[in-house]
């Protein structure tokens, strides 16, 4: 079980650090600190985007209107930690 157990903890933290590296992404395309002209940077924020899309979306369809200010990604964080601490700990209670 051991192996599983790894497996999924791998799957939550990186879910975790790819929505952080498109906050961070979003936070210096806001700040003009990268240039979103350059196509590396363009298809890295399109790879994050279609990675954390699919999570924070649904997320942003609930959420309420805050005036541009978009609280989805600290909700997305704080629901996967939960899900990962409940599903390791029934994962670990299985065995």
């Amino acid at each position: 079980m051991g192996p599983f157990i790894w497996l999924v903890d791998t799957l939550f933290s990186l879910a975790f650090w790819l929505i952080i590296a498109s906050v961070v992404i979003n936070w210096l395309y806001a700040f003009n600190i990268i240039n979103a002209n350059n196509p590396h940077v363009r298809n890295i924020s399109y790879g994050l985007r279609r990675l954390t899309d699919p999570i924070l979306d649904p997320i942003r369809r609930i959420m309420p209107d805050l005036g541009g200010l978009d609280l989805s990604a600290i909700i997305a964080l704080l629901l996967i930690e939960f899900l990962r601490r409940l599903v390791i700990q029934g994962m670990i209670s299985l065995m």
